[in-house]
């Protein structure tokens, strides 16, 4: 298995974002990398997704469509409809 430093996995978790990226870089798995992390003691990029989520709700509301707001933040429509979905209250109104 590839060895990746710590200076260099905090470098390449700023540039590819995910462990899935990182891992494809190296030729390992995702989860390769996640124990990485986990044994550097770096914490996921998820701190961001908060602001992410709140920007997809609102553009739904706003009427855009799923394919613009997935093309917008280049998530799959699946991630999209996951997100909102967790906020079943907004998917009722929709309705």
């Amino acid at each position: 298995m590839a060895c990746v430093s710590k200076p260099e996995l905090i470098k390449l978790q700023k540039t590819l974002k995910t462990d899935h990226a990182i891992g494809q870089k190296f030729g390992v798995s995702r989860q390769a990398i996640h124990q990485f992390r986990l044994k550097y003691g770096i914490k996921a990029n998820t701190a961001k997704n908060k602001e992410r989520d709140l920007k997809i709700i609102c553009s739904y509301k706003k009427g855009k469509s799923i394919q613009e707001i997935s093309q917008e933040l280049d998530l799959s429509y699946s991630h999209i409809y996951r997100i909102i979905d967790k906020n079943s209250a907004l998917r009722r109104k929709k309705k």
